[in-house]
């Protein structure tokens, strides 16, 4: 009962962040509507089209060095429970997903190991939306209970 409370708290809370982050932002001014006789301007060429807003991307590479997530319930790889090496703990793991698209595990003791049989593929499938950005690794890990 109790988990499903502070659950529910922890994501009204990510929601107001989110909201606070969105009025920082200025909205975007409309584009002046030209007449009909305008002529329309020039495509840019072999432009990839945006997806998102500059508002909305997520900062250049050069600051995000990586996500982060929590797995708390066992994880399991090719029909194998994933344990750790060091000291076999086999579930509450935080995931690292790296810019080289490497993925990293650390149990709770603070053992780090790599996975390569996954991917950043598989983190992007399974993990939720990024709710926060920390100035350092230790800042995340006590963001998410570690």
């Amino acid at each position: 009962m109790f988990r499903r409370a502070r659950a529910h708290r922890e994501f009204r809370d990510a929601q107001r962040a989110g909201y606070a982050l969105l009025r920082m932002h200025p909205t975007q001014p409309l584009p002046d509507m030209a007449g009909p006789n305008t002529p329309a301007p020039a495509a840019p060429e072999a432009a990839a089209p945006d997806f998102l807003p500059p508002d909305l991307r997520v900062p250049s590479r050069q600051e995000v060095s990586g996500l982060m997530m929590r797995w708390e319930q066992p994880l399991i790889i090719d029909g194998e429970v994933r344990s750790c090496p060091e000291c076999g703990a086999y579930r509450d793991w935080i995931i690292f997903s790296m810019r080289d698209d490497s993925v990293w595990l650390r149990c709770r003791a603070g053992h780090e190991t790599q996975e390569p049989r996954l991917d950043a593929a598989w983190y992007n499938r399974n993990s939720g939306p990024v709710d926060g950005f920390h100035a350092t690794l230790e800042e995340g890990l006590r963001h998410l209970g570690h």
